[in-house]
């Protein structure tokens, strides 16, 4: 099993392989300023313009080279589950058709470089399009993975020779698993409407505040077997990392926040119906939606409260640089 140094290491090599790999004219696209806190932390899920360096823009060799680096920061199923998510682009482009402001197009997903990379200071990396962000802050050994965006429209393909597929499954299955085991009472704490919001309440914030409270179903309030399936959820969240961060993390999480997080659920619970819910601890938000498009396309993300762009790693280095 790799370690969280290694995972740092990788990702610091792959991103100086790719900055190797591109022109003058693309490598000034690629790299940002570390110090542009508004930038840096100006991510979206929706199609829009973008700082950064398109895949569309790059060769064969570069693109190779970014994709290495966008390995670095998943696990094999979730890198899977990456390259699914930008292969519905095709689909969405043959159900639309013609005539879009912006493009249905699985090449528009774009790698942006933020400070020196490998150095003593911090440095990080973004990997964004539609319906992906992943968002890499380092520094030294260190790594914040979080926000950790995926989506999925359509959430099930309907139609056509991929019918049937799924790129989220794991995020709706097991979520309805767990509203299906709690009994009248703790289902009754657990669902806070009985209409679905749009879209996930957080959005794109760079920050998550006021846009949640701890409401519904408290895990201490539920079953062992409960807890378990819980748990499972926020892995499905938590196991999006590499495999060293995401231990680290499971470690962390069921030491300190698993036991005070509370399950949430919005809408219906029929399959096909605009449906929501959440599970936010002290330190961690998973939060999903699944209302738009007849209620088949699917937002789910992964916060951080305390280091969402590094922000309690980054806070403890300028503590002890001062």
């Amino acid at each position: 099993m790799t370690s969280v140094t290694d995972t740092s290491r990788r990702m610091a090599d792959a991103a100086l392989a790719f900055l190797d790999a591109l022109d003058e004219d693309q490598r000034s696209r690629a790299r940002l300023d570390f110090a542009d806190e508004e930038e840096r932390t100006n991510w979206h899920y929706i199609p829009r313009e973008r700082a950064g360096l398109p895949i569309k823009e790059m060769d064969g060799a570069q693109r190779a080279r970014a994709l290495d680096l966008v390995a670095t920061g998943l696990s094999a199923p979730a890198h899977e589950r990456v390259q699914t998510i930008m292969s519905l682009e095709a689909v969405l482009a043959e159900v639309e058709g013609r005539g879009r402001r912006w493009a249905r197009d699985e090449e528009l997903y774009y790698v942006s470089l933020f400070g020196e990379i490998g150095g003593d200071g911090p440095w990080g990396w973004r990997f964004e399009g539609h319906h992906v962000s992943l968002n890499n802050t380092v520094l030294g050994d260190r790594v914040s993975a979080a926000p950790l965006f995926f989506g999925a429209n359509p959430a099930e393909v309907r139609h056509g020779e991929r019918e049937g597929l799924r790129a989220l499954a794991a995020e709706e299955d097991l979520a309805r698993d767990l509203l299906s085991q709690l009994d009248g009472e703790q289902r009754a704490r657990a669902v806070i409407s009985g209409q679905a919001p749009d879209d996930i309440l957080t959005r794109n914030a760079p920050r998550v505040g006021g846009e949640v409270s701890p409401e519904g179903l408290a895990a201490a309030d539920m079953s062992p077997g409960q807890r378990e399936l819980l748990e499972a959820l926020v892995r499905v969240y938590v196991e999006r990392q590499p495999e060293a961060l995401a231990g680290v993390q499971m470690q962390r999480l069921r030491q300190r926040d698993l036991g005070a997080a509370h399950f949430a659920w919005a809408g219906s619970d029929r399959r096909g119906e605009g449906h929501y819910y959440r599970v936010l601890a002290p330190g961690f938000l998973a939060e999903y939606d699944n209302t738009q498009n007849d209620a088949n396309h699917i937002h789910a993300v992964w916060r951080d409260l305390a280091d969402d762009f590094g922000g309690d790693l980054l806070q403890r280095h300028y503590a002890r640089s001062h």
